[in-house]
């Protein structure tokens, strides 16, 4: 109950939905109260606000700072996992596997896949639970689409009991003790992650996937025209700095918790 409130709380305070809430309560006051200055007000601010975040500029000069903590990982250092975290997906036996996986997982599992080749004497450990009603968790899902792209089902090992990226952790932990693995995760969403893994007493290299804040040069019509693709970035953006927030205000450590708690 706590987890789908938290999931509720957070979906509800993301750019497009706050927004077109807030345009909905400029609507009211504008059509059905004596306060129609200030649902013009409410409504042209909030319009604003989508505009500007539908930039490409702005979006990802939001986003940016979370992604530069860390570097793409070319090292040579060795490493007995490889982990790739839980994203979006769902599960249709008449599509592709690699349409299955939603958003950030797919570069999450490419990017994997392209650490394995480089690692091929490492494990691949695929994390999430099953979503909803779905009957397939995430774990196993992407591991499908792993082994399609030509890694054995024995180099691959499926958590699908995690619910969050605390939950990954504690999984994690329990199943490879203090062993050397990579972390991969989408850039944004790395340096959460990784402040969850170190908090759980684990040493992680951080392999970030899925990079997304735009630094080299693209079309001047990219840059002035407001894209629902760059609506998404502002979004990602908030959404990482909600849960970073959110990860200060609990205190999150997982130094004190015994494997199996």
């Amino acid at each position: 109950m706590f987890f789908a409130l938290k999931k509720w709380i957070g979906a509800m305070l993301l750019p497009l939905p706050l927004l077109l809430s807030l345009m909905a309560a400029g609507l009211l006051l504008l059509w059905f109260s004596r306060w129609q200055k200030s649902g013009k007000i409410l409504i042209s601010a909030s319009w604003l606000m989508l505009l500007l975040l539908s930039l490409q500029p702005i979006a990802d000069r939001l986003l940016l700072p979370l992604e530069r903590h860390y570097a793409t990982w070319n090292g040579s250092e060795p490493v007995d996992y490889i982990v790739v975290l839980g994203g979006g997906y769902t599960f249709n036996p008449n599509w592709a596997p690699s349409s299955n996986l939603i958003n950030n997982s797919l570069p999450r599992v490419a990017e994997g896949v392209r650490q394995w080749r480089r690692y091929p004497q490492a494990k691949m450990i695929f994390t999430g639970a099953a979503a909803g009603f779905n009957r397939r968790s995430n774990a196993s899902v992407a591991a499908e689409v792993a082994e399609s792209l030509g890694v054995p089902p024995e180099a691959i090992i499926t958590l699908d009991q995690p619910h969050d990226t605390g939950e990954e952790a504690q999984a994690v932990r329990q199943t490879i003790g203090q062993h050397p693995f990579l972390l991969v995760s989408s850039a944004n969403h790395l340096p959460r992650a990784m402040h969850f893994f170190q908090s759980a007493g684990m040493n992680p290299i951080a392999a970030p996937a899925n990079q997304l804040a735009i630094t080299s040069p693209i079309s001047a019509w990219d840059r002035i025209l407001p894209s629902p693709l760059w609506l998404s970035h502002s979004e990602r953006a908030i959404y990482e700095t909600l849960g970073q927030i959110w990860q200060r205000l609990r205190g999150d450590d997982l130094n004190s918790a015994e494997p199996g708690q």
